[in-house]
């Protein structure tokens, strides 16, 4: 016969932990799990009582894992990764694409250019079940943050497929109201007598996000932005009313609508646009149809976008 091992952990409970541990709050752990705060906190209590440890520190800012809960938390976050690899390969690789999709890029290309374009993708693929999740942080894959990602920095996490789709430019962008009351800059030079809009204080979206800012300090000493705001479609809201002059991303002016692009011989850095996914999403129907309705419509609105071929 064999032996019967009762374990005293319970998976929801250690489910619940792990959350807690990444979110640093039982609330936010409780919005992750489609709990109230007050389950959250009576699972990690239970928790707590089984082993007989304490695994957090309560502060007025937030938790703290002990070392008991930092010992606890490397152990559920590797068993964790390794549920989700399986589950990847025993449900991605069915004859019909079909199941959650969850897709995570930036706030802004999601919300400008990406959004505009799903109706077809799921009217296409009434199977998949499209999630998704806008975030400038880079999300982790293999904990399932997120099944694929547009991203437009280089990614740095271990077993991850990509695949470069090409670069994109930015531009310097004004509303026309802010013309009308301002007056048109004609040079780099000029913009230090104009108001500038930055990005700052959240997580880059790429490299040299304020390039406008660093050539007119090039150009003529250190400037001080008007505003400055923690995400690019912000930044884009705040340039369309009238704010400032910002520098966004090419898909702002053709998707956005109702700018002015100036000093159209400044180019921004090259940003390079890359298709990630975890390894074991290889073989993924679900995976495969989006990249390719991807690929289609970058290079359908390549005209709008435009991603542009590296070698070109």
């Amino acid at each position: 016969m064999p032996t019967r091992v009762n374990s005293r952990l319970d998976w929801g409970k250690l489910r619940g932990f792990h959350a807690v541990a990444e979110a640093g709050s039982f609330t936010r752990a409780g919005k992750t799990l489609n709990l109230s705060q007050p389950a959250v906190s009576r699972q990690i209590s239970a928790l707590e009582a089984t082993l007989g440890v304490a695994l957090f520190h309560r502060h007025d800012r937030g938790l703290i894992l002990t070392e008991q809960g930092d010992l606890l938390y490397n152990t559920v976050h590797d068993v964790f990764a390794k549920l989700t690899s399986v589950e990847n390969q025993l449900t991605g690789t069915k004859e019909k694409p079909e199941g959650p999709l969850t897709v995570t890029t930036t706030v802004g290309f999601g919300s400008v250019w990406l959004t505009g374009r799903l109706r077809q993708f799921i009217k296409d693929h009434p199977d998949i079940d499209v999630t998704l999740r806008l975030d400038d942080n880079v999300l982790d894959l293999a904990m399932r943050e997120g099944d694929v990602a547009i991203r437009f920095t280089e990614p740095k996490q271990p077993d991850l497929i990509q695949r470069h789709l090409g670069q994109l430019k930015g531009h310097i962008l004004v509303s026309p109201d802010y013309l009308k009351e301002f007056g048109t800059p004609t040079s780099i030079e000029d913009l230090k007598n104009h108001r500038l809009v930055a990005f700052g204080g959240g997580a880059l979206p790429f490299e040299e996000v304020n390039w406008h800012i660093d050539l007119v300090e090039e150009a003529v000493g250190q400037v001080a932005p008007v505003l400055t705001v923690n995400n690019l479609y912000g930044v884009y809201r705040a340039v369309k009313n009238g704010i400032g002059i910002g520098a966004l991303p090419e898909y702002f002016y053709r998707e956005g609508r109702g700018l002015v692009h100036i000093l159209p011989k400044l180019d921004s850095p090259p940003i390079e646009v890359y298709f990630v996914y975890p390894e074991e999403l290889r073989n993924s129907m679900r995976v495969s149809v989006f990249r390719d309705f991807l690929l289609k419509e970058i290079t359908r609105t390549r005209a709008k976008l435009p991603i542009i071929p590296k070698d070109e």
